[in-house]
This record gives structure tokens, C-alpha cells and sequence, in this order.
């Protein structure tokens, strides 16, 4: 399941923390975040998922082995680690200015729907939101000023149709997905010690070093990293690189149905 989150590659910096906010709790609730690797809110959406653990792909206007912007060749490759790169064109292909706007139906077709935290009235994020209308998918916007070039964008697709997103409970309500959390939740494996219990209750989205944990818990490294390792092959916690660890199976956001 898969939500695109898209946006200005000018992004302020509210529109980066709306974007960190939501992009992190959705992928928390077990939701795939989609977006096109660009500068500004695709970063930031690609970044926060990463960091909460959960899983990102970007869809490309070049081939895979060609990455733009070339800053981001960290970030393609921290992706590929839990998520994917993916591409219409063939490797070698190099990113020209043609190649985005068919990418951006890409980014759609891959989710269930387009959120969309910041655009200006000449974003390229309006073209993802028009393949979505398209699509079926259904059209997300964060409102903002009306004194802000780059809320322009949103703000139109507001009184367009778009729904108004106020936080992540409207995306997941829209979609269908509010059960998403307590179902992983259900499917959690119950710890089979007091270790095990007690790692659970320091752990969480945000990556933990052992070295914390085993100041935290008081007890031999030696006992946290063994106990971790059989964690994970129970699908409990993941290793996310340098010793660090997360849950595997995060309940996410919780919030009241009326």
C-alpha cells in the first residue's frame, strides 16, 4: 500500500517539517511512501520514511544508474536498502527535462493516492496530482498562506476538489487504512523473555544503537546483541545499519473515529 508524496523542489521550511511530520507517521502505520527523489519535498518525504523505518521507492525520470539530482546519490542508495528505485527508461538514459512529467503518472499509478504538502501554482507536483484525478487516485493538499508563493499550488487544488489534509488521520481515514496499525499490531510476536520485553519497551520507529540500549537496560552487551539477532529472525526489530535497531512492526499513529 502506497501513498506518493510530492511537492516543490523550493520548499520552505514549513513545508519541509509538514512533510517530515506526515511522510514519517504514514510510513510508521505500514505505508509505502512514493515519490521522484527531487530536491525539496520529495527528499524530505523519502528521508523521514527512511528514518522511521519504513519502506520508500522513487519512481525516475532517467535511467536507474543515472541518479538526478547527483546529490542524491546517498539518499538513491539508502532507498534501495528497504525500498526501490524504479524507471520507464532504459539504463544510460540521461535526465532531460521531457522524461519528468511522464514519471510523475508513474508516482501515481504506484499509490492508492497523491499527498501533496507544498507546490506553487507552476509545480510539477500538479501534473502527479492531475494523472492521479486520471487514475481514480484520490488528491491530497496541506493548505497554507495565502501570501506564500509555494502554498499556491495546494490551495488551488483545495478548491479544485482536493482533500484537505490537517494531519495523517485524513489519509488514513480517506484511504481505508486506519486499521492498517492495529493489524500489525495483532500480528505482533509476543517476547518470549524478560530481555526481549524490556528491548521492546526501548525500541521504537527511531533507530537505537546498541550501545544505548545496553546502558538503558544495565545488562552484558554481549546479552543485548544476541537477544537483538534472534529479534530480528523472528521479524520482531531490524537492523537499519550501524548497530542500529528499530521495530519491525510499529503500531503508528493512533487517533479517535468519530
Amino acid at each position: 500500500m502506497g501513498v506518493a508524496i510530492v511537492g516543490t523542489r523550493r520548499a520552505s521550511a514549513y513545508g519541509k517539517e509538514v512533510t517530515r511530520w506526515l511522510a514519517r507517521t504514514l510510513a510508521r502505520s505500514g505505508i509505502t511512501i512514493v515519490s521522484g527523489l527531487a530536491r525539496g519535498i520529495d527528499a524530505e518525504a523519502h528521508r523521514a520514511a527512511l528514518e522511521a523505518g519504513g519502506r520508500t521507492i522513487a519512481a525516475l525520470g532517467c535511467g536507474i544508474d543515472r541518479v538526478y539530482p547527483s546529490e542524491h546519490r546517498k539518499l538513491a542508495s539508502e532507498i534501495v536498502e528497504s525500498g526501490a528505485l524504479v524507471s520507464d527508461y532504459p539504463l544510460g538514459t540521461e535526465p532531460e527535462g521531457k522524461n519528468f512529467p511522464p514519471r510523475n503518472r508513474i508516482i501515481s499509478g504506484l499509490s492508492l493516492g497523491v499527498l501533496i504538502p507544498e507546490a506553487g501554482k507552476g509545480s510539477g507536483a500538479l501534473i502527479t496530482a492531475d494523472y492521479a484525478a486520471e487514475q481514480g487516485r484520490d488528491v491530497f493538499a496541506v493548505p497554507g498562506s495565502v501570501l506564500m508563493h509555494g502554498s499556491g499550488g495546494t490551495n488551488a487544488l483545495i478548491q479544485d476538489g482536493a482533500k484537505v489534509v490537517l494531519g495523517p488521520e485524513d489519509i488514513l481515514e480517506e484511504l481505508n487504512l486506519a486499521m492498517v496499525a492495529e493489524q500489525a499490531e495483532a500480528r505482533q510476536v509476543l517476547p518470549a523473555d524478560e530481555t526481549e520485553a524490556a528491548l521492546l519497551t526501548h525500541l521504537s520507529a527511531e533507530p537505537t544503537h546498541v550501545d544505548d540500549l545496553q546502558q538503558q537496560l544495565g545488562i552484558p552487551i554481549a546479552q543485548v546483541t544476541s537477544t537483538l539477532a534472534l529479534m530480528e529472525l523472528k521479524g520482531m526489530v531490524r537492523q537499519v545499519g550501524g548497530m542500529k535497531y528499530v521495530v519491525a512492526r510499529e503500531p503508528g499513529v493512533e487517533y479517535i473515529v468519530d
